[in-house]
């Protein structure tokens, strides 16, 4: 660890401080250095015109994954370019379950892919995320 305070204290800061990710329902399940588990139920308001899930709660859901992942080294990191694709819609009631995994770290920038699969274990959503790693260390 790049500082002495522990991925699952750093993420729990994080989420304090995090009304939008509060809003979504994330539950965290596993965080480590480079690596997060979340889950997240989809509700009547996440819903577009079609009726299904808004893309953008997908992608925020991933952010957040991101966001977990990358400063869980205890490194301020923050997003500097993110992509997403949909396979599968999404729908009211669906439990959502997203996993970022570390795919490179520099000293400067960290690059994640994330996937969201459905409670059926059908990927939904695929996000690749690279993050700028400040020189700041978190403190809580």
């Amino acid at each position: 660890m790049e500082n002495s305070l522990s991925a699952k204290t750093i993420v729990g800061k994080m989420m304090a401080e995090d009304k939008f990710s509060q809003w979504l329902g994330i539950e965290t399940i596993l965080v480590e250095q480079g690596h997060c588990i979340l889950k997240m139920k989809i509700r009547d308001e996440m819903v577009n015109g079609f009726g299904i899930a808004h893309g953008g709660i997908a992608f925020s859901f991933a952010d957040s994954a991101l966001a977990f992942a990358s400063n869980a080294y205890g490194r301020l990191s923050v997003a500097l370019e993110c992509s997403i694709s949909f396979s599968v819609a999404v729908n009211v009631n669906d439990e959502l379950t997203c996993e970022a995994r570390e795919l490179s770290l520099t000293n400067k920038t960290g690059t994640y892919h994330i996937e969201i699969s459905n409670q059926k274990k059908e990927k939904v959503a695929f996000f690749k995320g690279t993050v700028y790693r400040t020189s700041k260390n978190w403190e809580v």
